[in-house]
């Protein structure tokens, strides 16, 4: 293998061929270390929502409990994120399953929250509408309603990442077929630092 010259006068290790490879393999994966880059953000997102929501949750049982998924979600991100960074499939798959998982979690909540609006009202809730002249009902009514848009946005924003991922197993599997095992071990050392 020939050294090719460099800038600075050292010889570099790789021949332009495989200069070339490694700069088609790194413009290739982008998108499958993008998938990193989201998770990360979901990742600590999840986990100060989390945070707090067990910091509130000292005063409510159901807060606490979502706080604790929240926080088990978060971890589940940064462990995909890790696994992807290693160029490990079951990195993406596990990102994919962790967004169902908190689609699960995001509509039972809203679910119970309405269920709860309806079956216990509160005394004072009622009071703030006989006061405020508001129609009897109307706070229970519109809780229905900011609970049911927040689980349709779930569905769709929490769906298409799920979707996301899901299209990068295929993506990093490809990657992993059609690049030389070199340049793989050689991104995992780079990547890991």
């Amino acid at each position: 293998m020939p050294a090719t010259p460099t800038s600075d006068g050292d010889a570099s290790p790789l021949s332009p061929q495989q200069q070339e490879a490694v700069a088609l393999a790194t413009d290739r994966s982008k998108k499958i270390l993008a998938a990193a880059k989201v998770a990360t953000f979901n990742g600590w997102t999840l986990g100060v929502l989390g945070a707090l929501s067990i910091l509130f949750g000292l005063f409510s049982l159901t807060g606490f409990i979502v706080g604790v998924f929240l926080v088990i979600v978060a971890r589940n991100e940064f462990r995909g994120r890790t696994l992807i960074r290693r160029w490990e499939p079951r990195g993406a798959m596990l990102l994919a399953r962790n967004q169902i998982g908190l689609i699960g979690i995001v509509i039972a909540y809203c679910l119970w929250s309405m269920y709860s609006a309806v079956a216990n009202p509160s005394r004072e809730t009622t009071q703030l509408e006989e006061l405020a002249g508001l129609p009897s009902g109307l706070v229970t009514d519109l809780t229905l309603m900011v609970y049911g848009v927040v689980i349709v946005l779930t569905l769709l924003f929490q769906g298409l990442n799920a979707w996301y991922y899901f299209v990068r197993i295929k993506q990093l599997k490809d990657y992993l077929d059609e690049t030389p095992a070199w340049i793989i071990d050689m991104q995992r050392i780079t990547l890991d630092k």
